[in-house]
């Protein structure tokens, strides 16, 4: 009898972990289709609804078992439930069980101390707000800069320049590999260039640059528009490129590139998305200048 007792706990305990994270996919589709997916209503509000619904499901040993068993099948399920691809997922995970752990560990402290700290709560419900309220959004203009050396004479790299990168996808760094669309091909025309990308998440899709401005050295683009997926992430404006004439046979190359960051929070995906612009920043250089 005790052992149905524990099958019977274990099965009931399933099906809220299941109804909880089918609420979650319909969250995620309102706020979808009111265009609030790369806020912090996803990445803190959704998971902070799982880690509260699951904490309340009956007479868990631990809360914060339940939770992490829900937020891993969300995880898990999120390809067909919440309409997401790998890089997502991985990106959205360590925020997920962050939340998660946050609250299951305050909920079980709770039945030590016989009182739950609802601060915690409030700030995590302040903090999902980040994306939606512009009081509570941070700076989303950013800026990184990457300088290279090359034993090239200056005349040889100004005309590598004006030619644009072969992008072999061997050399791609492997943080692309996770599944981002990865750049296929370059054509110039009319002072733009037309960068393809396929592959990863989305559709293949063109990111058009122009140049707004050249002077010397100097090249600035601008972007008219971006179709690939990587503008649900980021919004470029401006790559500027310069070369700098560096002893008897070589140069320094250096690509400034401005974009918007798109995703919230800013405190999470900033440093992500200058870790990879950066890295992208050095793969053009060296398949410009290789």
């Amino acid at each position: 009898m005790k052992q149905q007792r524990e099958m019977s706990k274990s099965v009931k305990s399933w099906i809220v972990i299941c109804v909880v994270v089918a609420m979650a996919s319909l969250g995620y589709r309102i706020l979808d289709r009111n265009h609030l997916e790369q806020s912090s209503l996803l990445f803190i509000g959704i998971p902070l609804f799982l880690s509260i619904a699951l904490a309340c499901a009956p007479k868990p040993k631990s809360a914060t078992g339940v939770i992490m068993k829900g937020i891993t099948l969300a995880l898990l399920l999120s390809g067909i439930l919440l309409i997401e691809g790998v890089v997502c997922i991985l990106m959205a995970a360590p925020l997920f069980y962050l939340v998660g752990g946050v609250i299951g560990h305050n909920v079980d402290r709770a039945k030590e101390r016989k009182k739950l700290n609802s601060c915690i709560v409030g700030v995590l419900l302040v903090c999902s707000l980040e994306g939606v309220v512009d009081a509570l959004s941070f700076e989303r203009a950013e800026s990184v800069t990457v300088e290279c050396e090359v034993e090239l004479p200056i005349e040889e790299a100004r005309e590598l320049l004006i030619q644009g990168p072969q992008f072999d996808l061997d050399e791609i760094p492997a943080f692309f590999r996770l599944g981002f669309p990865l750049p296929q091909s370059v054509e110039g025309r009319a002072g733009e260039k037309v960068i393809h990308f396929a592959g990863g998440e989305g559709e293949p899709g063109d990111l058009v640059l122009r140049v707004e401005e050249q002077e010397g050295d100097m090249i600035k683009y601008t972007c008219v528009r971006d179709e690939s997926h990587i503008a649900h992430w980021l919004d470029w404006k401006t790559i500027t490129w310069s070369l700098r004439e560096e002893g008897d046979n070589g140069c320094v190359v250096q690509i400034e590139m401005k974009y918007d960051r798109l995703l919230d929070p800013a405190w999470y995906f900033k440093p992500l998305e200058r870790y990879g612009v950066k890295l992208a920043g050095e793969y053009l250089v060296d398949q410009t200048f290789e």
